[in-house]
């Protein structure tokens, strides 16, 4: 008897457990738009240009490529930035001008005390397969040559935004014993050597880190709201003060399923699509949200004067 009861419990956990995971792979895949181009399968930033065509880069192991996307997914055009390395290239941002910057910071070991952005002109007036760019280079001067202790290991960069003719970074955190914290730096978007500046910070989580890296960041085209990109949520900023995101509201939107969730833009200011990497045959998509059709879940209140939420264990 006791056995039987054992048994029916396990498989009624079995059946629960299931059923949470189909839930979480609709809730993702409902959202699905379109499959890449196998050119395509580390994508690890987005951006559409002024005529609302979408461009993106691939992480490390490509070359200086940025890739013209149609609608189905494929690649319309690939252009070469001449004087560029794709070291570690990790995100896209474009300013009011439709200037676009390519962020070559990604610092997975901690071992990069200098990093780079690329800025092309606007891709509309790219007339041919190859451009030139102006070089921003930056470091933070926390980074002073001795090791980093692993407390200390918040200096790998996957996202960051223009705002006021400023660039913000958005680290990804691989502290251990793990504390959820991104930090905000900003630098200059001008071609020079800048020591980033820290602005705040914010804990996404502190459970599990691949559930709560920060791999992208935009900004909606009204400027006025700040979406940062984790492999289970979207991450929302309104009403903040200035250029300290962190100062207002915070609100999530549940993603589903964990995948390699790695870039993220907005296509108006009620659209926003995001991308995950291939592995292992799944991923390697683009998704679209409509905020108004979605489910928004408060996390931080400005007016309650809560300056960072609980975290979401």
């Amino acid at each position: 008897m006791i056995k039987k009861i054992i048994y029916a419990c396990l498989g009624l956990a079995i059946l629960v457990a299931g059923t949470i995971t189909t839930k979480a792979v609709y809730h993702l895949y409902s959202k699905k738009r379109v499959s890449f181009d196998p050119q395509l399968s580390e994508i690890s930033g987005i951006e559409f240009d002024k005529k609302r065509r979408l461009w993106a880069i691939n992480d490390s192991g490509d070359g200086p490529f940025l890739y013209q996307l149609e609608k189905d997914g494929s690649v319309a055009r690939k252009v070469e930035i001449t004087n560029a390395k794709n070291v570690d290239w990790e995100d896209i941002t474009q300013d009011a001008f439709g200037h676009f910057f390519l962020g070559d910071f990604g610092n997975n070991d901690q071992k990069r005390r200098w990093l780079t952005i690329y800025k092309i002109e606007n891709p509309i007036d790219i007339k041919t397969d190859a451009v030139e760019a102006e070089i921003i280079k930056f470091t933070y001067p926390e980074l002073d040559g001795s090791p980093v202790l692993p407390s200390q290991r918040n200096f790998d960069l996957e996202a960051f935004v223009e705002f006021d003719h400023n660039l913000y970074l958005f680290t990804k955190n691989r502290t251990s014993p793990f504390d959820g914290i991104t930090n905000l730096y900003r630098i200059g978007d001008y071609a020079a050597n800048f020591d980033a500046e820290h602005i705040g910070s914010f804990q996404t989580c502190t459970t599990l880190e691949k559930l709560c890296w920060v791999t992208s960041a935009a900004l909606s085209p009204d400027r006025k709201m700040l979406v940062l990109l984790d492999s289970t949520s979207l991450w929302l900023f309104n009403h903040f003060e200035g250029d300290n995101f962190f100062s207002g509201d915070v609100s999530r939107i549940d993603l589903g399923i964990v995948t390699q969730k790695e870039a993220v833009t907005f296509y108006d200011s009620n659209t926003i699509v995001f991308t995950d990497e291939e592995f292992n045959g799944i991923g390697g998509n683009a998704y679209v949200i409509k905020l108004d059709e979605s489910e928004i879940i408060p996390v931080v209140k400005k007016d309650q004067n809560i300056e960072q939420p609980l975290p979401l264990n």
